[in-house]
C-alpha cells in the first residue's frame, strides 16, 4: 500500500478530495507539534517509510516542517515529493532528489506575487506616499504621476511567476521583454531573450523584475555592472531570492540614483537585521518575504498538489518538475 506523509492542517483542507482520489492511500500526519500519527496511532519518523511526501507551504521550516523532512530523508522508498515552494535553492531539496525522489514544485503563489509586483510599482509611479503626506497635511496638491502604459518591463525569469507578472503589466499597456534559459517565444511577452542577453536590455527597461531561480547562473547577477546599465528613473523589483543581488552594490547604486527605486521582498539574510541600511533607505520599499501571502495562494497550491497526486496515480506526466540546475549543492 502507498503511504503519503503530510502536514495535518493541510490534510484537513483536502481530506475529502484525498478520499475521492486515493481512498486506499495510507496517510502519515505530522501535527503542529511535530508528532506523527498513522491511522490515529503514534509512529516514529524512522517508521514512517513514506512513498510520497507533501511539503505544503504552511508546514514551513519550523518543527513540523523539519519533522516532515526528517521522515522523508529516513524513508528507504521515497519516490516523489511535492513542495508548495516555487524555489528549490534550499539544500534540503537536493538531499531528497539524491535519494531518488522526483520533486515537483508549487506555483499557486504566482498570482499573489504578480499582484504584489504590479501594486508596488503602481504605488511608486503614482506617488502614493507623497499623496498620503499631502492628505495628512491637509494640502490640496495635484501631483503628476508616471503611467505604466508605454513603459517597458524586463522580467528576468519567465516561469509561472514571471508570466503572471507579464500578463498583468501588459494589461496596463506595458511592453514586456522576458528572459529565460531557452529564450523561446512566449505569448505573454512582446519579446523573449536569453540570460546572456540581459545586460544589453537593461538600458531600455523602465521596470526590471527579478523572478529567476537562484542557481550558479544567477547568483549575484544584479551587481554593480548590472545597475550601471539600468535606465535612469528605472525601478528594480526583486521577488526571486536575495542571492540574486549584490546588496552593497545595490545600495551604492541607489545612492547614485540608478535605479531610482527598489521594491525588495527578499534579502541575503532573513529576517533582515535591524541595522540593515535597507530599512531606512529613502529609495527602498521593502517587505518581509511576504509577496506570496495572497488570500488565494493556499487553495491554488492545494489544488496543484491534488492534480499532481492524480497524475502520479494515473501514471501521467507531473506538473512543474523541478529543474536539476536549480537545486543547490
Amino acid at each position: 500500500m502507498t503511504r503519503l506523509v503530510l502536514f495535518e492542517p493541510a490534510h484537513r483542507r483536502v481530506a475529502a478530495e484525498l478520499e475521492r482520489l486515493a481512498p486506499d492511500l495510507e496517510l502519515a500526519l505530522v501535527s503542529l507539534e511535530s508528532a506523527i500519527t498513522l491511522a490515529g496511532a503514534p509512529i516514529s519518523d524512522e517508521a514512517v517509510q513514506a512513498d510520497w511526501g507533501w511539503f505544503s507551504a504552511d508546514s514551513g521550516f519550523g518543527p513540523a516542517g523539519r519533522m516532515l523532512f526528517v521522515s522523508m530523508l529516513k524513508s528507504r522508498k521515497l519516490a516523489w515529493v511535492h513542495t508548495g515552494a516555487a524555489g528549490v535553492d534550499n539544500p534540503i531539496w537536493r538531499q531528497l532528489v539524491d535519494k531518488g525522489a522526483a520533486l515537483t514544485t508549487g506555483h499557486g503563489q504566482a498570482i499573489s506575487i504578480a499582484e504584489y509586483v504590479v501594486g508596488g510599482v503602481l504605488e511608486y509611479f503614482q506617488r502614493w506616499p507623497e499623496r498620503r503626506a499631502e492628505q495628512a497635511a491637509r494640502r490640496w496638491t495635484r501631483l503628476p504621476f508616471r503611467e505604466v502604459a508605454g513603459t517597458r518591463w524586463l522580467i528576468v525569469g519567465f516561469g509561472a511567476i514571471g508570466e503572471a507578472v507579464a500578463e498583468r503589466a501588459r494589461a496596463f499597456g506595458a511592453e514586456i521583454v522576458g528572459v529565460r534559459r531557452s529564450g523561446a517565444p512566449h505569448p505573454s511577452a512582446d519579446r523573449m531573450a536569453r540570460l546572456a542577453d540581459m545586460r544589453s536590455l537593461l538600458p531600455d527597461a523602465d521596470v526590471v523584475v527579478l523572478a529567476a531561480p537562484l542557481n550558479a547562473e544567477t547568483a549575484g547577477m544584479a551587481d554593480a555592472g548590472f545597475f550601471a546599465a539600468m535606465k535612469p528613473r528605472s525601478v528594480l523589483v526583486n521577488i526571486g531570492r536575495g542571492g540574486l543581488v549584490d546588496e552593497p552594490a545595490l545600495l551604492a547604486a541607489l545612492d547614485a540614483g540608478k535605479p531610482e527605486h527598489a521594491l525588495l521582498d527578499v534579502f541575503h539574510t532573513e529576517p533582515l537585521p535591524g541595522n540593515s541600511p535597507f530599512w531606512a533607505h529613502p529609495r527602498v520599499s521593502l517587505t518581509a518575504h511576504a509577496s506570496a501571502f495572497g488570500s488565494g495562494q493556499t487553495a491554488r497550491n492545494d489544488a496543484l498538489f491534488l492534480e499532481n497526486l492524480r497524475r502520479r496515480i494515473a501514471g501521467e506526466t507531473l506538473l512543474y518538475r523541478a529543474d536539476p540546475r536549480d537545486l543547490a549543492g
